[in-house]
């Protein structure tokens, strides 16, 4: 989880911003060999800074893969129309949501550089998706071995007849995408305590994972967590109780944050930078989380009327926050999800544990999406319209087609991160033969007189 628009949505209803808690969510990335430029080279023109945790000042600046103004701004684009479908109630993963064929993908509009970023990002993906198991119920790992032993080696210039020739494009369910953005947010602290200044905790010593699926096998893949009370397991403390000194002692301080609303909208992004008063970088990443529920602030405020016209985006609720810190605090509190962090080292991780990288790497629901897989958006926003790499997940991130796109850190990443609402089609690019695999497996299922659990392609 990085910075959680990880991350991660200050809610939906419409609003420009809708942050995204990734708590898969893009924590600051481990140095390692990167095949692709994460967007965190030195700038020649500016003045070096001392970084703590890393050998090389990372400024943050993402590769202009996709055009981005500075100031960002937001390019209107046509996006291509979806298959249409009849959906399910409530599919419980892509497979049963139905899966249809999309577009060649030689016909989607995808230039070399966009393809040669996805390219790197997936190769860095394959280990896991080779290993994982996919619960979207689409793919097994066998299926991309082919794929990512033909990546490998690739020469300079061949990503995009890569994609063509090992890839087909796939639409689940009725295919109507919504993507959000995220980034790396920068935000000053110190080591010290300071008045007025918010604790920044590490994982508390009494929260505890619970895999319930190790109790019955009808609660596979269900995991809670809580905390020991006497002989019970509780909910752990709410926003508010930690807030009020409950985990005091409990949890160790990695720094302090100077503004509580900063440190608030940094746990939404899931991770980020702390710039100590030195000049130091301390990078900071998602650690755990809670076990609480989250909630978008911004749908709140919009539903109460406080936010006013142009008011919608991240910034202009960070303005109204800092201007009624009262009303604030206890808005933000509503949000009773709370994310604990851990120091890092290099770029930022997203949940396959593996560094993310702005206009590249996307958020999505494991459940519709096989982690690490291509996805092709074509969306109402210019920008956000292009190949993706889904490495990452996110607390508000959850059903088909939603996407959550990392921006990377940087001015720019923040302003196009914080407005992006884009709506158009999303295909997935899985392994030639998918498709017909798994409607010939849907359709003998029929045959044999199996509930029909997906939806049907229109003519």
């Amino acid at each position: 989880m990085i910075v959680q628009f990880r991350g991660r949505a200050l809610g939906g209803l419409g609003l420009s911003l809708l942050v995204s808690a990734c708590v898969g969510g893009v924590e600051p990335p481990r140095s390692g060999p990167a095949p692709v430029d994460r967007g965190g080279t030195t700038d020649s023109n500016s003045p070096r800074e001392p970084v703590r945790v890393h050998p090389s000042r990372d400024t943050g600046a993402s590769p202009n893969i996709r055009g981005i103004q500075m100031p960002a701004r937001i390019v209107g684009a046509v996006p291509m129309l979806p298959v249409p479908v009849i959906a399910p109630t409530a599919p419980v993963n892509a497979a049963a949501a139905g899966v249809v064929a999309g577009p060649a993908i030689a016909s989607l509009p995808i230039d070399e550089t966009q393809a040669q970023s996805a390219l790197s990002a997936f190769v860095t993906s394959c280990p896991s998706l080779v290993r994982r198991s996919d619960t979207s119920g689409l793919t097994r790992g066998a299926d991309w071995q082919p794929a990512c032993t033909a990546a490998a080696s690739v020469p300079r210039g061949g990503a995009r007849v890569f994609f063509n020739q090992w890839f087909e494009a796939a639409q689940v369910g009725d295919g109507k995408a919504f993507a959000t953005g995220y980034y790396e947010p920068e935000i000053a602290g110190s080591l010290e305590r300071r008045d007025g200044y918010a604790p920044i905790y590490g994982r508390p010593n009494d929260l505890i994972d619970v895999d319930l699926g190790a109790f019955s096998t009808s609660l596979k893949g269900k995991k809670v967590r809580g905390r020991v009370d006497r002989s019970n397991l509780v909910p752990y403390y709410d926003r508010t109780a930690i807030e009020q000194g409950a985990i005091d002692g409990r949890a160790p301080i990695l720094a302090w944050a100077r503004d509580p609303v900063e440190l608030f909208f940094l746990q939404i992004q899931g991770s980020g930078r702390l710039r100590l008063p030195d000049g130091e970088i301390l990078r900071i990443g998602y650690a755990t989380q809670n076990g609480r529920d989250y909630t978008g602030i911004g749908a709140l405020m919009k539903s109460r009327g406080l936010l006013q016209p142009g008011q919608t985006s991240m910034q202009g609720i960070v303005a109204w926050l800092h201007a009624h810190p009262a009303e604030g605090q206890a808005i933000m509190r509503e949000n009773k999800s709370f994310v604990f962090f851990r120091e890092l080292e290099g770029a930022p991780l997203g949940a396959l544990g593996l560094p993310v990288t702005g206009q590249v790497s996307a958020a999505a629901d494991v459940k519709f999406v096989p982690l690490g897989a291509p996805v092709f958006l074509s969306l109402d926003r210019q920008d956000a319209s292009g190949m993706w790499v889904a490495q990452d997940t996110g607390g508000a991130i959850k059903g088909s087609n939603r996407f959550d796109t990392f921006w990377g850190a940087g001015p720019a990443a923040e302003s196009t991160a914080g407005g992006m609402a884009g709506r158009g089609t999303a295909f997935l690019l899985l392994p030639i033969g998918t498709v017909q695999r798994l409607n010939g497996q849907r359709f003998n299922g029929l045959a044999n007189g199996a509930q029909d659990g997906g939806p049907t392609a229109q003519p």
